[in-house]
């Protein structure tokens, strides 16, 4: 199917078409460049939050371990102590475990101990608390766990794990630190009675099977911590635990303080009194409430077992549902607090920097730093554009000055130059344009050349035929022998003009048909020289055939022996031309290659020879040595492209060799197989 021509966009003489930028080089090259650019920015940026943000939280968790040990020691020491007096040892001690700044000051922020006391005034404190201690208030974070050891104290923008309790269950306003007992803390002789009735029950147990050991909570009452999973033995152990389910004097008497506070505190709202057990659980009756209407947490009895394994006897705690439950929590809560508060110290401000002052080193994606971010990849990404639009257009500008070349070329202007800036690919480009440039300009030359050489040639016998046949009509010349032979010697020469012409355009058609044949190229070379043996003899040169020794014979060649002929004949008639009187011309041919696969064909002389400049441009068409238009030496510079032609015909190739002042050897090379079948003719 024929393609259908595309229609011509109509411009002016010297106007350049320019491609959009989509489809230019330039425009892939700056494309390609910025999504390169993109992808590498946001992989980077990528890995950067990854591998910072895994930094961050490991330094923020050793952080937050760190000072959730130094409010816990802090909050002990409050826990313990009535008052601040002598917690600066303990503030230096943490100081120095935790590496940071430890200070600690009233509500009113006035020193009560800083770890960075020196004789240079200390800096700054953060405008910020890191938390508050006070035993009596610690907060639990919600979420963070259950039980005791879930506890954690907030405070403005830090938040740091309090200390765990000492197993003992407390209801959810319960916000005293477990370590606060105050009145509750049992002296030595009840520790040491209750210790004895304590590992007494563990031999006890002990001779039962049941592993168990004593726990000491902060008052000093010791409980029995039982190991392992088995309760039925554990009943049937009938080991007596009643003198450590019994207060002692002393927990009798803060209890006895505590219920008057919590009866006191019930009395202004209106409630009726309440009886405060040891665990702080409360009856409103003068007997026992069933266990599922207990308000308070669990009981906690002496020997205490994991929860999946606890007896079904012991009761589990109803939520605080209805106002008077509420209202008795409130009032615990608040009793408690309120005796206890001569046992602790006051709230204190904590503060944990940097020991130059500065607040904790942390890391947030705030805005400020997301403009930050954005901003360096925006730069990474003008200079990525930048550098690709720079390179772009140094690569662009000589592609462009090549096409602009060669539309002016195309639009019949002189073949130009093109600068080759650098030793590159696009400086080879230029290079390669340069030498098609020049070459054409030389063949445009020779093409002109040819034209006068052609019409100088055809004008000639044209001329002298028009002269004889005007003075035969004229009745100047006579119609003899000799003037039929003037009239067929100029036809003959127009005829050989003619024949060379279509001879090559034949073979740039590539319609040049060949008829191989098996030839004997001895004979063909003797059938040569014959032919131009009266040529030879009238220049006074030597023409003979030798088959140089040393060669292995030479095989019958499979070629076409006319073309043949005609190439040998021109290389043999240019050789007498250029060749002076007295020298000598030879023809000589040899096999080489494997079995003789290939004949070579040689035409010496001693003539004048070819200079290394000219050697190149030797089969070209229309090219001569000799510029003038003698027949004597030079014709119209056919000969020798048509030898080139005919040899390529056969599969084989032409060379030459040259010395000026002493002669040429022009070289044939054809396969011995002969020429390609595609080009033959059957």
């Amino acid at each position: 199917m024929p393609r259908r021509a595309e229609p011509r966009v109509p411009r002016r003489a010297g106007q350049r078409l320019r491609l959009p930028l989509r489809k230019s080089l330039l425009g892939r090259l700056l494309a390609v460049s910025v999504l390169v650019a993109a992808c590498s920015v946001a992989a980077t940026a990528w890995l950067a939050v990854q591998t910072t943000s895994g930094a961050i939280e490991q330094e923020q968790g050793r952080n937050l371990a760190a000072d959730t040990r130094v409010l816990d020691s802090l909050l002990a020491y409050a826990a313990e102590h009535p008052g601040w007096d002598g917690v600066g040892a303990t503030v230096d001690e943490l100081a120095e475990t935790s590496g940071r700044r430890i200070t600690l000051t009233t509500q009113s922020r006035e020193i009560i101990a800083d770890s960075a006391d020196s004789p240079t005034p200390a800096p700054a404190l953060p405008p910020q608390a890191s938390a508050v201690v006070d035993p009596l208030s610690v907060t639990t974070v919600p979420g963070s766990g259950t039980g005791a050891d879930a506890r954690s104290v907030t405070s403005g923008s830090v938040t740091i794990a309090a200390p765990g309790a000492d197993g003992v269950q407390h209801s959810g306003s319960d916000r005293i630190d477990p370590r606060a007992v105050g009145p509750f803390r049992l002296p030595g002789t009840e520790r040491t009675s209750l210790r004895r009735a304590a590992e007494e029950a563990v031999q006890c147990l002990g001779r039962s099977g049941i592993a168990s050991d004593v726990v000491e909570a902060a008052s000093g009452r010791p409980r029995i911590q039982v190991v392992g999973n088995d309760p039925d033995r554990l009943r049937e152990s009938r080991c007596s635990t009643d003198a450590l389910d019994s207060p002692t004097r002393t927990e009798e008497k803060a209890l006895s303080a505590l219920n008057e506070l919590v009866d006191a505190c019930l009395d202004r709202q209106g409630r009726e009194g309440v009886r405060l057990d040891l665990d702080l659980s409360w009856n409103t009756a003068a007997e026992p409430v069933p266990a599922t209407a207990v308000p308070a947490p669990v009981p906690e009895p002496s020997i205490s077992v994991p929860r999946e394994t606890r007896p079904t006897a012991y009761p589990t705690p109803s939520p605080l549902d209805s106002a008077v439950d509420r209202d008795i929590a409130s009032c615990v809560g608040i009793a408690r607090q309120e005796q206890l508060s001569s046992y602790v110290a006051s709230p204190a401000l904590l503060f944990i920097s940097d020991p130059g002052g500065g607040a904790v080193p942390g890391f947030e994606l705030s805005p400020a730093n997301t403009a930050k971010i954005t901003g360096v990849a925006a730069l990474v990404l003008a200079l990525t554009v930048g550098a690709s639009v720079l390179a772009g257009v140094r690569l662009v500008r000589p592609l462009h000055a090549l096409t602009g070349a060669a539309q002016r070329m195309r639009e019949g202007e002189e073949p130009s130059q093109v600068v080759v800036a650098a030793d590159n690919e696009i400086g080879r480009l230029a290079a390669a344009f340069n030498d098609m440039s020049a070459h054409r300009a030389r063949l445009e030359e020779q093409r002109k050349v040819m034209v006068s050489d052609v019409a100088h040639e055809l004008r000639t016998p044209l001329s002298n035929i028009r002269g004889w046949l005007e003075g035969a009509q004229d009745g100047i010349a006579e119609a003899d022998a000799t003037f039929v032979s003037s009239l067929l010697e100029e036809a003959v020469q127009l005829q050989h003009i003619i024949d060379d012409l279509q001879d090559l355009s034949a073979a740039d058609a590539g319609a040049l048909r060949l008829h191989p044949e098996p030839v004997r190229i001895e004979e063909l070379l003797a059938q040569v020289a014959a032919a131009h043996q009266a040529q030879a003899d009238a220049s006074r040169v030597g023409l003979t055939t030798d088959l140089p020794a040393g060669h292995q014979p030479v095989p019958a060649l499979d070629a076409d022996p006319v073309r043949l002929r005609q190439a040998i004949g021109n290389l043999v008639s240019n050789a007498v031309r250029h060749t002076p009187a007295g020298g000598r011309v030879t023809l000589r041919a040899y096999a080489t290659g494997d079995a003789g696969a290939e004949v070579v064909v040689e035409v010496a002389d001693t003539g004048s020879g070819i200079a290394p400049e000219d050697l190149p441009h030797v089969f070209e068409r229309f090219w001569r040595a000799e510029k003038s238009r003698n027949r004597r030496t030079g014709g119209s510079g056919l000969g020798l492209a048509i030898v080139r032609k005919l040899v390529e015909a056969h599969g084989g190739t032409t060379a030459v060799a040259s010395t000026v002042g002493q002669g040429s050897v022009f070289t044939l090379r054809l396969p011995a197989a002969g020429p390609d079948p595609i080009g033959t003719a059957v």
